[in-house]
């Protein structure tokens, strides 16, 4: 058991970043990967633990990406170009193997992405209200309580009396909702403009939303700031009491969350060449095995594939 890789997931999925858990669960000889070999897969692509060797790793790492990106686990064969169209019937994701290895394997990707967040903040009836509806969809909670108690909260445990809201995991999938009912509006529309939070929003009545965000703009807020700022927050009810209005916040949460505008898994872009021996991609950044040729850059997967274009560099320029 690979209890150091696991270990590693733990703490990534309590830091709420998003992340792959790639498992070799079969593999024909001769592969470097065994069976039960276990790796994290970090967005940026960097790995901990261990899948196989030079031709596996970057193409687990390509797919456990997509894999981040759509929330969908996959099931990757990887093998000879030659058994590709065996296999493919058999609901797994087919990439070719094209080393000089005969080995093959098939690799499960599960993607493990962070929970919806909300992020209340305030002692109001309607962060109550909010913070027990979005605790019962079973999404993280945090309750921020600027000089307050943690047990005059229904649910204590999610009580935090700082404004700083560093260490919790702020990020594209996290909802900021401001209730303090004019106590520190602003303050607290401060603390959410400096997080990555994919909703931030102020629940006042249209006079008090305008005048908050006016005094922020007097203080120099940016306009593209001030236009993250969603208020008065929720969809338009009408004259409903605080219960209501946590229901119609968390409405537009859901709203958005369902429209892909609250959350979602962005890998940074990857600058790929193929290599003309093999057919293998290789991810530019990363390549350590180069030739210039012709006046251009060749990038290979292994040294065999640059000592096989050395030989012969015209048979495979044109590949």
């Amino acid at each position: 058991m690979d209890v150091g890789v696991l270990s590693h997931a733990v703490e990534l999925a309590a830091q709420r970043e998003p992340f792959a858990l790639a498992t070799v669960v079969w593999r024909r000889a001769p592969s470097s990967g065994h069976v039960g070999s276990k790796a994290v897969i970090h967005l940026d692509g960097t790995v901990q633990g261990w899948l196989g060797g030079a031709c596996a790793e970057p193409t687990v790492v390509r797919a456990a990406q997509e894999a981040m990106a759509d929330g969908r686990p996959r099931l990757l064969f990887l093998g000879q170009p030659d058994e590709l169209d065996r296999r493919a019937g058999d609901g797994l994701v087919t990439v070719p193997m094209a080393c000089e290895s005969e080995g093959a394997l098939e690799v499960y990707l599960e993607p493990i992405l962070p929970r919806p967040q909300l992020i209340a903040i305030g002692r109001s009836p309607a962060v109550f209200a909010l913070a027990s509806l979005a605790h019962a969809l079973e999404w993280d909670v945090a309750v921020v309580d600027d000089g307050g108690s943690p047990a005059a909260h229904p649910h204590p445990e999610l009580v935090r009396t700082s404004l700083d809201l560093s260490g919790l995991g702020v990020g594209p999938g996290s909802a900021i909702v401001v209730a303090t009912q004019g106590h520190y509006d602003d303050l607290a529309l401060d603390a959410a403009l400096t997080t990555e939070a994919g909703y931030i929003g102020l629940v006042a009545s249209e006079k008090r939303a305008a005048s908050t965000l006016e005094l922020l703009a007097n203080r120099g807020v940016a306009d593209d700031q001030l236009l993250r700022v969603s208020a008065p927050a929720g969809l338009d009810l009408g004259s409903v009491d605080n219960a209501e209005i946590a229901v119609a916040v968390l409405a537009e949460l859901v709203a958005r969350r369902a429209a892909g505008k609250l959350g979602g898994v962005v890998a940074p872009a990857r600058h790929d060449a193929v290599d003309p021996v093999c057919g293998m991609t290789v991810e530019i950044r990363s390549a350590k095995y180069q030739l210039r040729w012709e006046g251009r850059d060749w990038l290979f997967c292994s040294a065999h594939c640059l000592a096989t274009f050395e030989a012969a560099p015209a048979a495979f320029a044109g590949q």
